[in-house]
């Protein structure tokens, strides 16, 4: 019996690589409502329910009423449509990504 061929498995796809494409702007995943984002400079972001991760680097999410948020690698913060945030990166090579809620 001859055997099938398995199709290849899709190559990695590199988040902060495809956000430094294009730095300053969102970039949307294909088929996802997820973005990332390399941060060059104090942006306000999007309002959005959902999970804030910083990817990459460290940023200052400022958030209203003089409360912040400081994110390193690896961290997250939970935004609420309320959250009006702008984001401030501490590091060079800074890299966001923001998923909505219902995104898994």
């Amino acid at each position: 019996m001859p055997s099938r061929a398995r199709p290849e498995a899709p190559p990695p796809l590199n988040l902060a690589r495809l956000a430094a494409g294009v730095p300053g702007a969102w970039v949307l995943l294909p088929g996802a409502e997820v973005r990332v984002l390399a941060l060059d400079a104090k942006q306000a972001g999007p309002r959005a329910s959902g999970w804030l991760v910083c990817l990459t680097g460290e940023v200052l999410i400022d958030l209203p009423e003089g409360d912040f948020v400081r994110l390193r690698a690896s961290e997250a913060h939970r935004l609420t449509p309320a959250d009006d945030w702008e984001a401030l990166p501490v590091k060079a090579g800074t890299v966001l990504m923001l998923v909505p809620d219902g995104q898994q």
